[in-house]
């Protein structure tokens, strides 16, 4: 197990991850919809959640479900979670990563970036389990884009992080998410069935690694390299 606690990295190019904080809110919002008694768990999930066998016709919903054109569910699904620990556990991620990537790339291009991310790791998810009748929900696709972004930009910066049953760990960004990685690609392939969608992290962590070289804004490569040196000395 492995979760961020704080990075130091300051943000460079604007003042306020306005972006980052909307996607948390609105996760937030759509969590607490999930206790209005007229909607329920249930049915924001058959309407907004990506069910693979429905989106690949093999199934069907009753009418009125889902909310959106089915296709639109590879990214509304990305808002809802099912528990609180599940809700807290995504947004600790795009907490501690999500302002320093939105601050390299700017406000649209982040939001664009997060829901490509997350789309594709849903398509991921479902084109490994088309028949699967089990809904697809969670940030996880579109936050594990944002981790794969974050270790490209910042690939040395020491973050803070909880290891294992909760010791705390000051390392590279390159091993702490190294080490996250290793267990998501362990669990998708040698793994049991838990509930989990470890391809739809594998698909988000890829897309995001391949997007951020074109969506990135473009620094000044000496000021880049003073900032590196500055983040990487010891503190």
């Amino acid at each position: 197990m492995f979760l961020p606690l704080h990075d130091g990295v300051p943000l460079r190019n604007m003042k306020t991850p306005i972006m980052t904080r909307s996607l948390i809110a609105a996760c937030i919002v759509v969590y607490l919809l999930t206790f209005y008694e007229p909607l329920g768990g249930d049915a924001l999930v058959a309407g907004l959640g990506l069910i693979p066998s429905v989106l690949f016709g093999t199934e069907s919903l009753p009418d009125g479900y889902p909310f959106v054109p089915v296709a639109l569910t590879l990214a509304t699904s990305m808002f809802l979670h099912v528990s609180f620990l599940h809700l807290a556990g995504n947004l600790l991620f795009l907490w501690v990563f999500g302002d320093n990537v939105e601050d390299a790339m700017g406000h649209v291009r982040f939001l664009v970036f997060f829901l490509l991310s997350g789309s594709i790791a849903s398509l991921t998810h479902a084109l490994a389990l088309p028949t699967s009748d089990r809904p697809l929900i969670g940030a996880s696709g579109g936050v594990a884009g944002v981790v794969a972004a974050y270790l490209i930009l910042y690939p040395r910066v020491r973050i803070w992080c909880l290891f294992l049953q909760g010791i705390p760990l000051r390392l590279p960004a390159y091993w702490a998410i190294g080490f996250w990685f290793a267990l998501q690609i362990v669990a998708a392939f040698f793994g049991s069935d838990d509930g989990v969608a470890w391809y739809a992290h594998l698909g988000g962590f890829i897309t995001g690694a391949i997007l951020i070289p074109f969506m990135r804004l473009h620094p000044d490569p000496i000021r880049a390299r003073i900032e590196a040196q500055e983040l990487q000395a010891p503190r």
